[in-house]
């Protein structure tokens, strides 16, 4: 495995770019869905969650690559976004209809769980206006070319999930990246409701392990693996209640054998004892050693996110020129802190994740 080769900051104009979709997240707190009266209001995205984090915690500086219905509700996920700081030079803005017939924004209801209830997500994205998104809406040469740049461009498999056009303008985007030595990272988040009615994993399989050939670094969980590589784990018990290393391992260089053009291969380690409490951890594979942060029990107040905020600290350090074990447990960190506050998006600051790094207590601050 090759060492990831990073461009300087002072020659490009983003730190990142994320290719993906953004969604109103509506969350009944702690309540249910179906039995709610008042919904919180957040932003929420796979890929987009990753420049939030990036920007938001870590200083960098990031913009999301999206679509937007031209309503209200899409004006509502733009000021999210802005709050947020990352840049929003990027999203196209489509003309509305009046009723979402042609073009509509995605809204996203999940609760959180808590003890041995789940956490439960209903999306209602169909017909959205990243998802109609087709080669050539993005002027990648301008984005990532002299006239912007990037050193790193983020997406993933729910963006390529969402329509029959999406795939190729992800890779149109990784083309482009690769032509400018852009680093490409590509986080597989396999997600069944996406996938079944367009050919289900047969499918996923098929449009991802094509995009992956093109990438750089590769983000998933066992089940991601499996489903969209079809790499699976070995001697693990369908409710994951113990994870085997060893396999783990075995599963991490496969995938760099499978794919002999990723530099850096990453996956969770998440042991689900209740919906509130989890052992969390993270693996991966750079320059063929092994990267390993054994578990930990931490306690969860909202999951959704966790696993992007895993990827945005460990891009961070890899921006950042950290050694990848250093890079890996930032990432560790701060997932753990996204998942203890509400909404898919981290709120933890650098400082807070240093200190879970180094071993630091919750002892209040003052």
């Amino acid at each position: 495995m090759e060492e990831l080769s990073i461009k300087s900051a002072e020659t490009t104009r983003w730190d990142c770019v994320s290719l993906g979709e953004v969604m109103l997240r509506l969350d009944p707190g702690e309540s249910r869905i179906h039995t709610a009266r008042q919904f919180q209001a957040w932003e929420g995205g796979g890929e987009y969650n990753v420049a939030r984090g990036l920007r938001r915690c870590f200083g960098m500086r990031t913009a999301i690559a999206t679509a937007f219905a031209d309503n209200p509700i899409g004006r509502l996920v733009e000021d999210f976004i802005l709050q947020g700081g990352v840049d929003t030079s990027l999203i196209r803005w489509v003309p509305y209809d009046g009723i979402g017939r042609t073009v509509r924004n995605g809204l996203n209801f999940t609760e959180r769980g808590f003890g041995v209830r789940g956490a439960v997500g209903c999306s209602d994205r169909g017909n959205t206006a990243i998802s109609q998104a087709k080669p050539g809406d993005f002027d990648w040469e301008a984005i990532l070319g002299p006239r912007n740049g990037a050193r790193w461009l983020h997406t993933g498999g729910i963006f390529a999930a969402l329509s029959p056009s999406t795939p190729g303008v992800t890779v149109e985007a990784i083309d482009a990246a690769r032509k400018y030595g852009t680093v490409t990272s590509f986080d597989l988040n396999y997600r069944d409701s996406l996938w079944k009615s367009i050919g289900g994993k047969a499918k996923a399989q098929e449009v991802n392990r094509e995009l992956v050939k093109k990438l750089d670094v590769l983000f998933g969980n066992e089940e991601d693996f499996s489903a969209m590589l079809g790499i699976k784990l070995e001697g693990v018990k369908e409710d994951f209640d113990e994870l085997p290393i060893a396999s783990y391992e075995t599963m991490l260089r496969e995938v760099a054998a499978s794919y002999s053009n990723l530099k850096l291969v990453a996956t969770t380690l998440r042991t689900a004892q209740t919906a509130s409490r989890n052992a969390w951890g993270a693996m991966a594979i750079y320059q063929g050693e092994i990267l390993y942060v054994p578990q930990r029990d931490i306690d969860i107040m909202d999951r959704v996110g966790g696993g992007d905020s895993f990827a945005s600290g460990l891009i961070y350090g890899m921006l950042s020129g950290k050694p990848a074990a250093w890079a890996v447990a930032c990432g560790v960190a701060h997932g753990a802190l996204a998942m203890t506050t509400p909404g898919d998006t981290s709120m933890a600051t650098r400082a807070e994740v240093e200190r879970v790094m180094q071993g630091g207590s919750a002892r209040i601050a003052r």
